[in-house]
This record gives structure tokens, sequence and C-alpha cells, in this order.
């Protein structure tokens, strides 16, 4: 009980800073890849985890600690390109100095009254400024500390240490690109020994699950959501005959009226989409009060909301298996993507069909409880076109094409969506079969 009563007296008194260097708990969901170059182990911290490890709550800062372990096996020595893990990282002080201790800001937060209120107090504020600035100190040398240092990798050596990235939910995609240096400084002769493939790249891409955001596609059990006699392997022919016969239109949930085109088809395992995407596109939280909340606020202030849940349409009798989204400026300026699973396989991998498209805008409506509505670009092919484009620059598609969808309509005889918004489009659908790792197409048509 003393013991007690003296931790909460020197937590009042004093600034306290306590990490924890020896929690590891995330390494249990550590990833590993390796050839002959190199092995690299990877593990996220979700925010409790990041909380506890570095002492302070370091995704309220929009920050995510990246640990890595990297073990040289080539003939040369390696360095990482931290840029490519993320371009906007943060450096270990920096990412520290984000999260230094502020008596000022802790006084000011309580307004005027709660200044009156600590009035008492006062006498203890120069304590309390020495204890945070030791504590800002402390926590500064324990960044340093812990973090991945850019140097070279010799031959057979390791290196390890968190890169602090911005902030990401749902899933992480980490690129580790390691370079050959060409050349080694021997520590004892003080030489230069120049190496063999000076400048070749080694390359890794880790797809890692990330605990804290409710996404929509938790909801739904892909193994279990189609009944096995159900399902049907294809080949080409087949594939481009069932595609041309699938539903051509999203609908209401009573199926009673026409919406958008489906006008996708992704080929691949549920991994391999949130892989192919993650790096450009962001999962979609499911509906709550919460979401809700956070939805209202991005658009009464015009900010982002990269998580943002999204309207259910329906095919095959019921909503969209999986959102992802694309967020540009504000919430009301993203593309949506839509997809469920179907009863095709091709090449043994799952087919899903989807629809895509731009919002530009928000306008009023009767045919939402709300009365606004995003306005959707009437161009859709544009948007069926600038996902093949987008995951053609990630380098996750093994071949592209184009099948009879919708039919064509142009801008003179506009179809209309569930909302209203015109919509014209050459009436074909976007048939991409995706990559597990980078590579480059075998075959890509354009319509």
């Amino acid at each position: 009980m003393l013991a007690q009563i003296r931790s909460i007296l020197w937590r009042l008194l004093s600034t306290p800073y306590v990490p924890h260097p020896a929690f590891d708990d995330f390494l249990t969901a550590a990833q590993k890849q390796e050839n002959a170059q190199a092995e690299v182990t990877v593990a996220v911290l979700d925010a409790p985890q990041a909380d506890r490890l570095f002492g302070v709550p370091l995704a309220r800062r929009g920050i995510q600690p990246v640990y890595l372990h990297v073990h040289n096996r080539s003939k040369t020595a390696l360095r990482l390109q931290l840029v490519r893990i993320d371009p906007n990282y943060y450096t270990a002080l920096e990412a520290a100095a984000a999260n230094h201790f502020s008596i000022a800001k802790r006084l000011t937060a309580f307004g005027f009254l709660g200044l009156i209120y600590f009035l008492p107090v006062l006498a203890l504020i120069p304590f309390k400024l020495v204890t945070a600035y030791r504590a800002n100190r402390r926590m500064d040398e324990f960044f340093s500390s812990q973090a991945f240092h850019l140097r070279p990798i010799p031959p057979g050596g390791e290196s390890q240490g968190f890169v602090f990235t911005t902030l990401d939910a749902g899933t992480k995609i980490v690129h580790v690109c390691l370079n050959a240096t060409g050349d080694l400084l021997d520590s004892a002769t003080g030489k230069v020994e120049v190496q063999d493939e000076p400048g070749r790249t080694t390359e890794f891409t880790f797809s890692v699950p990330v605990r804290g955001l409710s996404a929509d596609y938790l909801r739904r059990d892909f193994a279990t959501l189609l009944p096995p006699g159900d399902v049907v392997a294809c080949d080409l022919p087949q594939l481009v005959g069932r595609l041309c016969q699938m539903p051509a239109t999203t609908t209401n949930q009573k199926g009673t009226h026409t919406g958008d085109p489906l006008n996708l088809v992704v080929i691949g395992e549920f991994a391999t989409i949130l892989g192919s995407f993650a790096a450009r596109w962001d999962e979609s939280e499911t509906i709550t009060l919460t979401t809700c909340w956070k939805t209202l606020r991005s658009f009464l202030l015009g900010s982002q909301y990269r998580y943002s849940p999204v309207s259910a349409l329906y095919s095959f009798g019921r909503s969209q298996d999986v959102a992802l989204q694309r967020t540009r400026h504000t919430i009301n300026e993203r593309l949506h993507l839509r997809l469920w699973l179907t009863a095709l396989t091709f090449h043994a991998k799952p087919v899903w069909v989807g629809q895509v498209s731009r919002d530009i805008g928000v306008r009023f409506t009767t045919k939402t409880w709300n009365l606004t509505t995003h306005r959707v670009d009437g161009d859709v092919d544009e948007a069926r076109d600038y996902v093949v484009e987008d995951l053609l620059q990630a380098e996750r598609v093994d071949a592209a094409g184009y099948v009879d969808g919708v039919g064509a309509c142009d801008l003179a005889a506009p179809r209309r969506n569930l909302t209203g918004d015109p919509y014209f489009t050459d009436g074909k659908r976007a048939v991409i079969l995706l990559s597990e790792t980078r590579t480059k197409p075998r075959f890509v048509a354009w319509s």
C-alpha cells in the first residue's frame, strides 16, 4: 500500500518516462522472407504494442514503428533504402520529439479555470520542468537505441531495429529494398575492398495485417461463403463465357432497381488482393456510431478519413464482400471499389466481380435518408481503367484483358445508378489476373 502511494505521488510530482525495452510480443506475428542474398524479418506494431514498448502513445501522433531484422547472406555489403518503406518516415529523434512531454501544453489544455485550480501546486512547476527535461532526454536516447540505423551491412552481418513510419491500419505493405554498396572498408587495415556486383538490388514485399481496424470484410467467412458444390473450375474459354453472363449491374437490396455497372473482375486469393491493393488503397470500416461520426466530421471539415465506411450495393443477393477506397484531398473525392466472390475459379484461384467508380463531390438527393450523396463521375470506364493502370504500376498484374459486361451507352443517352447519377460506358469489364509477387505482366490487352 505504501509503495502504491509513493508511486502515485511520484507521478503527480514528476514526469516519468517508462519504456519497456524487453517487450517483444510483437515478434510472434513477425514475417520472414529470404533468398540467396538476404534474410529479412518484419513485424508491424499495433497501437497498444507501440505504447507498451516505447512508453508513449505513438499512434496518437500518426507514427507506426516497423521492426526490421536483416541478415546479409551476399558477398558484398548491403544498405537499406528507407524511402522505399515510407518516403515520409520519421527519424528516431523526430519521432521522439513528437512525443516529448510539455508541461505548458498540459496546463493550457485545462483552460483558464484549470490554471486557477492548479494554482496551489504551481510551486512544483520547476520540479516538473526538470523531470520533463530529463524524461525527454531519456526518450531521445531510447528511440535512438531502438532505431534501424542506416549503414552498410557487411557480408554475413546482421542489423536490426525500428523504422518509424506513418500510421496505417488494416493491412500494411512493407517494401524492403537492399542495395549492394559495391565496397567494404576493412576496419583493421583501413583499406577499401571492391566487391562484385555493385548496384545490385534485392527486394522483398511484406503484406502485414495490423490489429485495430474493424474492416467490413471481417464479417465474411470466404471459406464457407459458397457451398463447395457450387464452385466451378474454368479454363480460359469457359471463364470468358461465364463472365459475360454475370450480372450486368449492382442492385438495391430487394433487387428491384439496377445501379452501377459491374465493370471489373479480379482473379486471385483474398490475401493477394489485399497485398496488391494495400500499398495504394485503404480498407473500409464497418458502419457503427463511431465510424458514422468520423465520416460526418470529415464531411463537415472537408478532411480525409481513409477508412470511411462504404455504402452497400448488392449482387448475388448480398452486399459487397469487401470494399476498398483510394482517398484524395477530402472524403468527398475518392475511388470506391466493391468486390463480390463468385462461384468461379481460374487456375485454382477464386474469381471476384466488382464495381469501381470515382466520387467527385456531394449533391442533394431524396433517395437517401440523409438527403445527400456523393456525385459520381459519369465516365465509369476511366475509373475501371485507373485500377488496371494502378495495379500495372504496382507490378501486381500477371495478365489483363476485357470481356463484355453491361453493354455500351454514350454521353448523349446515359444510364443512371441507384441515386440518379448518369453514367456512360463502352460496356466492357476489365479482367485482371493478379500476381502473388511483383512481376512484369505476361499479357495486357486494352479494349
